[in-house]
């Protein structure tokens, strides 16, 4: 519970303009005047303060209620503890207990009659000061005790002290709305006192204010603690947003009406910070919003519209209509800039014009007048960048000083006026912030229009988001709204992914994707300008970020190119900005020019441009002040032609991170005394780009891979954990760029890789230097969890060509860190192992097996999700080997393997099965393989009866469980590799039943088309007609998959129906596999089938299947599914050939003879005029 400034501080505001200390009664007995030095420290001890209140405090605990001159006594010690400034600011050796001040409070509250209303105020005035200045946290029985007090003080006491009763009880509330229930009634209740004061009928205008500044504090949430009451928080929610939504009253000051709006725009705000949107549907939305928007263009200049009183979202977006306006004198261009210490007073701020004085009477006319100076502005702004005019590159705040919000120095009305009107608009910017962060972003895309422009500007210009970054002139404003911007940007890729303009769009009607393609290049234009004219370095900063935002979220391979050009040359002095948030931000940026959609062709081209070439792209209004590097040192690189040279931002990075700066005056303080690298976060940051250029361009940068190389083990020899984490992440990446290049699926020119000496010689000088202390650095988990992963990302190929004891150190540590105490740690260890075990230098040693199969199996049983979750994935790993290994190897190697060994990884695998979903779909892939492996002389040992048992219903179970998709689908893959084991007893298992019937279930019921596509495939696995038992299961099957194969389409679905092609491919391979190994016992069932209207159905089917047209990447992806089914069309004729000369050949016996010849009969008739069809087309 806690007692803040918060909007408290705003009553005292509203009385005096400069109110250092509240009237204090003269008395001799008061504290003596103690002058203040000019820089604000107090002459004389430093704990005068503390004294006072010490003696003060002593006094009032020692009165009681029937004191002769109790009255006289509270009044002067009330003066003398009002006297102090308690401020730590003020005066930080202050030291007085929480505690002290909590039962001074609540004696005197006992003292106080609230007859004696003079007393009653006093007090109320202590007790703001107190808790205000000494940021009290109150114990439980305080804070019931003084909002008691108060709130009896309200219902008693006369309306003249109800201000500041109210202004201590909003001190005493602040944080604490949850912890004041009992009195939550009273105050919000139907009739409650806070209600009546802060309705928009309320005359009072100060009372009105006070009232809401106590509801946003009672709904102010402190972290940690529970939320308000949902009741409570909609009373308040839709009392503030009454009060943004009501007019203001007439006679009304101005002044006072800004911090009305101010108290109401903070309630909301705290009403929808910390959780979810919860007040009311779309139209309750587009209220706020509507009221919102309003609010953003508080007293700005040469605004007039009709605004609305909601905003409905798209496909109608909803523009405000601006009135016809008289013609107005352009305006003159500015001839000082912002940040000049002289400032112009524009026309008319000391001199009212005739206009204004109008305005003064109805408030209309002089913003009509105003608003074709928007128009004008907005025009000019949508020209060509190419040839701007000197007045019309800068937005409208930078030709003036005259709307700043520094007051002049007279302070005059209109100064503060201009100064309330800002606040008005942060405050509004900030509720949207709120709004952004706590509304679903899918339901917040229907908004867009109201905020982002989609048109390109030519005609009167839309009011959005950036008409504020252009023109509002507060700093403050407009970094609150670029905050907003990129708050909506964030995570918008989704959305925005629809965006397209390479193609003409159509005269008729605007596409939705050209629509928001213009969005985006809006974005970039107000932007673009924003970053030119801004000088605040805050601002800036923020303006750099939110094009960071824009870059990650918006496809720019679906747009025309030409955007990131001139972005890319526009940022090239900010790396040099003496503002080290600036540097920061600028390689954010750069950060994520390289990481969007990476290889981007733009992209490629401003990486292979020499540094030179870029430099008509340089230009900023900032230059001189941004030249604080040298253009020619070493922060620069030097010019090369050549397109083998590093591109120009790896070297720069390079530099960063590893080359002192130049000036010593940086923003962050440079220290004194030799040559200062750059400030922690440059060099970070410069890491970043570094891992996201290697990531997403390796191959423009494999040149200096050495260079990188060393960069890293420089950082890796540094004492800062966090430069250390960071060049482990980039030797990582390295690593894993040249996997990528290496594997064989992406089809690189052995010309283009980087050479297996150059990868072997890089990793024998990564693992002899600095990296090995990374590993053994146990007072930083995460680093050594980086490390893990580098070791981890080495070639495999290289990896065995590295010395023995390399590879032995390698293998040592990591099965050494599996036993870490930090689950970080030991995770990536484990993973590490279950990368090496795929190595095929290591795979076939069956030590190594051994020991990591033992090192996996401890991690299984460890208490961390994580750690299981890993340790699951590389025993699938592990599996994998064993199968590679069997089929490569042979039987020597099964032989070798300890059966216990075996044992125990069946039984773990089973365990985990039945774990978190992450773990178990890892699981079952690993009980595939282990059922797949064993051979009949292990089956048969009594050792393992139950646990095959147990494994085999474990993969049913999860086959028929509701768990996720993928851990489905990996237990129907996991039930056909098993299937693939002949010495499985399929036939005579008690077990087997479940396992066809739970897959045959799956085929036809299942609402995921790549389950039932992988259960169609593994019931097409057993490769002889035993294996699928009698006659009855044999048929179960078979008609599962041609039910199957009949509701292929069946679907709501879309993302669904695209596998339906890859669906239907491996069900009519299924069919055709059952009829290849069928039985003359099968005939009866099969003949019924195929002669019927089932078979008609099938027949279709077979013939597209037989002729391969089920045609494109859904047939590859089939096959693909189907275990290598990749045969061509005459193939597969010939396959039905050999299946229908082998069930010609069939002999009936036994006494249903007649009934399985004519079955044979039907069967054979359907294959021959589907192979006949098929031959006929051919």
């Amino acid at each position: 519970m806690a007692a803040q400034t918060g909007l408290s501080a705003l009553a005292i505001e509203s009385r005096s303009d400069v109110p250092v200390f509240p009237p204090v009664a003269l008395s001799a007995e008061a504290a003596p005047f103690t002058p203040v030095r000019t820089d604000g420290w107090r002459l004389g001890s430093p704990s005068d303060a503390e004294k006072q209140f010490s003696r003060s405090a002593a006094r009032l605990r020692a009165l009681r209620a029937d004191s002769g001159q109790l009255r006289g006594e509270l009044n002067l010690l009330f003066d003398q503890l009002l006297s102090e400034n308690y401020n730590k600011t003020f005066e930080p050796n202050i030291n007085i207990r929480p505690e002290d001040v909590c039962s001074l409070l609540k004696h005197a509250s006992s003292l106080v009659p609230l007859s004696q209303e003079h007393l009653v105020i006093k007090l109320c005035q202590l007790v703001h000061h107190l808790l205000n200045q000494l940021k009290v946290i109150m114990d439980e029985h305080t804070l019931d005790v003084l909002v008691n007090y108060t709130a009896s003080a309200l219902k008693v006491c006369s309306t003249w002290t109800h201000s500041d009763v109210l202004l201590a009880l909003s001190t005493i509330v602040y944080g604490n709305g949850p912890q004041c229930h009992q009195h939550l009634s009273d105050l919000l209740g139907e009739d409650g006192v806070l209600l009546l004061y802060s309705s928009p009928s309320q005359p009072n205008m100060e009372l009105r204010r006070v009232a809401l500044t106590c509801m946003a504090n009672i709904c102010l949430r402190i972290p940690g603690q529970p939320p308000l009451d949902d009741q409570y928080r909609s009373v308040s929610f839709s009392v503030f947003l009454k009060t943004l939504q009501s007019p203001k009253p007439p006679n009304t000051d101005e002044l006072f009406y800004c911090m009305v709006i101010q108290a109401a725009l903070k309630g909301l705000q705290c009403c929808l910070s910390g959780g979810k949107w919860k007040f009311g549907g779309g139209e309750e939305l587009g209220s706020i919003l509507a009221s919102l928007k309003r609010l953003m263009f508080q007293g700005t200049p040469g605004v007039s519209v009709e605004w609305p009183a909601v905003l409905y979202p798209a496909p109608l977006p909803q523009y405000e209509g601006l009135p016809t306006s008289k013609p107005a004198e352009p305006p003159k261009p500015s001839e000082q800039s912002k940040d000049t210490n002289k400032k112009r007073k524009s026309k008319g701020k000391g001199k009212k014009t005739s206009t204004e004085e109008s305005r003064g009477e109805d408030g209309e006319e002089d913003d009509r007048d105003a608003v074709p100076v928007l128009q004008k502005g907005g025009r000019s702004e949508g020209e060509s960048l190419s040839k701007p005019s000197a007045s019309s590159l800068y937005p409208s705040w930078k030709k003036t000083s005259s709307d700043s919000e520094f007051s002049d120095p007279e302070g005059n009305a209109q100064s503060k006026l201009r100064l309330y009107h800002g606040r008005v608009r942060q405050g509004a910017l900030l509720c949207l912030l709120a709004v952004v962060k706590g509304v679903e972003k899918r339901t917040l895309y229907g908004y867009w229009s109201s905020f982002i422009p989609d048109s390109p500007t030519g005609g009167p210009p839309s009011l959005t988001l950036l008409t504020i970054i252009l023109k509002d002139p507060s700093p403050k404003v407009r970094a609150c709204t670029l905050q907003v911007l990129s708050a909506i940007l964030d995570g918008s890729r989704q959305f925005l992914a629809v965006a397209e303009d390479t193609a003409s769009p159509r005269t008729s009607y605007t596409p939705f994707s050209f629509s928001l393609a213009t969005a985006v290049r809006e974005l970039h234009r107000a932007l673009s300008l924003a970053l030119l004219a801004e000088t605040s370095p805050q601002t800036l900063t923020q303006v750099i970020k939110c094009l960071a935002y824009l870059v990650a979220n918006a496809p720019y391979h679906r747009l025309r190119p030409g955007l990131l050009s001139p972005l890319w040359k526009q940022m090239r002095p900010y790396v040099r900005h003496r503002d080290v948030n600036v540097r920061v931000s600028v390689l954010t940026l750069y950060g994520a020019l390289v990481t969007t959609q990476a290889p981007l062709p733009e992209v490629q081209l401003l990486l292979r441009q020499p540094e030179g070439s870029s430099s008509t792209g340089s230009f900023t209004p900032q230059d001189s002040a941004l030249s604080w590097r040298q253009r020619d040192g070493v922060s620069s690189p030097s010019r090369t032609p050549e397109d083998s040279s590093p591109p120009w931002l790896l070297q720069l990075c390079v530099s960063l991170v590893t080359q002192p700066r130049e000036d010593q005056s940086d923003s962050d303080g440079g220290a004194g005394g030799g040559a200062a690298l750059e400030p922690s976060p440059v060099r970070l940051e410069a890491l970043q780009v570094m891992s996201h250029l290697v990531r997403g361009y390796f191959s423009l940068v494999q040149s200096s891979l050495c260079d990188i190389g060393q960069v890293s083990a420089r950082c890796l020899r540094e004492a800062d954990p966090s430069i250390q984490l960071h060049g482990a992440k980039l030797l990582e990446e390295l690593g894993t760029g040249i996997i990528q290049q290496y594997r064989a699926e992406n089809n690189v020119p052995e010309s283009v890789r980087v050479p297996m000496s150059q990868v072997v010689q890089f990793w024998s000088e990564v693992l002899s230097g600095p990296l090995n202390g990374a590993l053994q650095n146990e007072q930083h988990p995460t680093l050594q969890t980086s490390a893990c992963d580098t070791l981890s990302s080495i070639l495999p190929q290289a990896f065995a060509q590295l010395p023995d004891k390399t590879q032995l150190m390698c293998i040592t540590v990591l099965l050494g860190l599996t036993y870490s105490e930090n689950y970080l740690v030991k995770t990536a260890a484990v993973r590490a192992l279950g990368v090496y075990i795929l190595f095929p230098c290591l795979r076939e040693d069956v030590m190594f097996v051994a020991d990591t199969a033992n090192t996996i199996l401890a991690a299984h049983d460890d208490r961390s999700p994580n750690v299981r979750a890993k340790a699951a994935w590389s025993l699938g790993n592990l599996t994998d080997t064993l199968i590679v290994n069997m089929e490569s190897v042979g039987v020597d190697f099964q032989e070798e393997l300890s059966d216990m060994l075996l044992l125990k990884m069946l039984q773990a695998a089973t365990r985990a099965s039945a774990d978190k979903d992450r773990v178990k779909s890892n699981a079952v892939r690993a009980l595939g393989n282990l059922l797949h492996f064993l051979r009949e002389t292990q089956l048969t040992r009594s050792a393992f009866q139950r646990p095959l048992e147990d494994a085999v219903r474990a993969l049913v179970k999860t086959v028929q469980s509701e768990a996720t998709m993928k851990v489905r689908w990996n237990a129907c893959y996991a039930l056909g590799n098993a299937f693939r084991n002949p010495a499985l007893p399929l036939d005579s298992a008690p077990w087997s039943q479940d396992a066809f019937s739970s897959l045959c279930h799956v085929v036809t019921s299942c609402k995921n088309f790549k389950v039932r596509i992988k259960s169609a495939a593994a019931l097409a696995v057993p490769g002889q007609r035993s294996c699928y038992g009698d006659t009855k299961r044999f048929s179960c099957v078979w008609h599962s998959l041609a039910t199957a194969l009949e509701n292929s389409e069946d679907t709501n679905d879309f993302l669904e129906y695209r596998y339906s092609a890859s669906l239907r491919h491996t069900l009519s391979q299924a069919l055709l596999h059952l009829l290849s190994v069928s039985q003359s016992q099968d005939m009866p069932a099969l003949g019924a089938s195929l002669a019927g209207e089932e078979g008609r159905g099938i027949r279709e089917h077979l013939i597209k299947y037989v002729r391969a047209e089920e045609g494109g990447a859904d047939r590859e992806q089939g096959e693909k599914d189907t275990a290598g089914d990749s045969f061509t069309p005459q193939q597969r004729i010939r396959g039905l050939q050999q299946t229908l000369i082998r069930l010609k050949g069939l002999k009936t016996e036994g006494e249903g003879r007649g009934e399985e010849d004519r079955g044979k009969e039907a069967v054979v008739s359907f294959l021959e005029d589907l192979l006949k069809t098929c031959e006929s087309i051919d």
